[in-house]
């Protein structure tokens, strides 16, 4: 693991993503601790402009953006984590055991893969948000990863299907180890730095998913996300009275944030894939 954290040292594209990340993530945890007052406190008047004390000004009930701000990272940032979890760890068991085991196994489930990947991912999260009453960040979360996974499964199974047949898998099938076995110690190593770099993805497209159905007032409730301050923004005109400071910051932040995930993941891509490192 140390090796691998100085190896990835020598990538500049990853270790500004991971900076970016990590200042950001000290900022969302710090801030709260050294300002404890309600994010849903009205505390100034509706679209004041920056300044007088309140770095972002106010939104259009009056309450503090930056504090909101903040919340908001933090939440689009755990549900992209969880996303993130959930889609990679489904990816990686349904590709892992269609591209070992094979047969009628692998064709059933490269059907279901198809299927979900010819159906617009964004289509199914819409429905199923719109048919759950009650969302809190973690089902919102569990939804986008449960309608996210089918292209790491497909990567996963392409990486594993080249892998079945070399010596040392060949080695393991002879000495009769069982198939999880087989697949957890002599497969699984050989596509660890894939599969992070999968769940890296993931998490950055499980922000712009949040952000995308908060935005339509389909995220969820009872709390802040950068989705959700966008939506307020499009609903009480903030655009048209005038008020960047209401969505600018937000989309501002999805964009670091992203753009910070896809940094990590090109530094880590350019390390660890041969015909691009060669």
């Amino acid at each position: 693991m140390t090796h691998t954290a100085r190896i990835l040292m020598k990538s500049p594209k990853f270790v500004i993503g991971a900076a970016a990340i990590i200042v950001m993530l000290a900022l969302v945890t710090i801030y709260p601790l050294v300002n404890r007052h309600d994010p849903l406190e009205m505390v100034a008047l509706a679209f004041q402009p920056p300044g007088n004390g309140y770095i972002l000004g106010s939104d259009n009930f009056g309450r503090d953006i930056f504090l909101e701000l903040m919340y908001g990272i933090k939440t689009s940032i755990k549900v992209g984590l969880i996303a993130g979890i959930c889609a990679t760890v489904i990816g990686l068991i349904i590709g892992l055991a269609s591209g070992y085991i094979g047969g009628l196994w692998d064709n059933v489930l490269t059907s279901v893969t198809n299927i979900f990947i010819v159906i617009p991912s964004f289509i199914i999260l819409i429905l199923v948000s719109v048919s759950i009453n009650s969302r809190s960040s973690l089902v919102t979360a569990l939804i986008i990863g449960l309608t996210s996974w089918p292209w790491t499964a497909r990567a996963v199974r392409a990486q594993t299907t080249s892998l079945r047949n070399r010596d040392h898998v060949n080695i393991a099938k002879i000495s009769g180890h069982s198939t999880p076995r087989i697949i957890f110690f002599e497969i699984l190593p050989y596509i660890a730095s894939y599969v992070v770099m999968a769940f890296v993805l993931q998490t950055a497209s499980g922000i712009l998913s949040e952000a995308s159905i908060s935005m339509l007032g389909l995220g969820p409730y009872n709390t802040i996300s950068l989705g959700i301050l966008l939506n307020w923004a499009l609903v009480f005109e903030a655009p048209v009275a005038g008020a960047w400071w209401a969505f600018i910051p937000a989309a501002f932040s999805i964009a670091v944030i992203t753009f910070s995930l896809y940094m990590m993941n090109t530094g880590m891509d350019e390390i660890f894939n041969p015909k691009i490192r060669s």
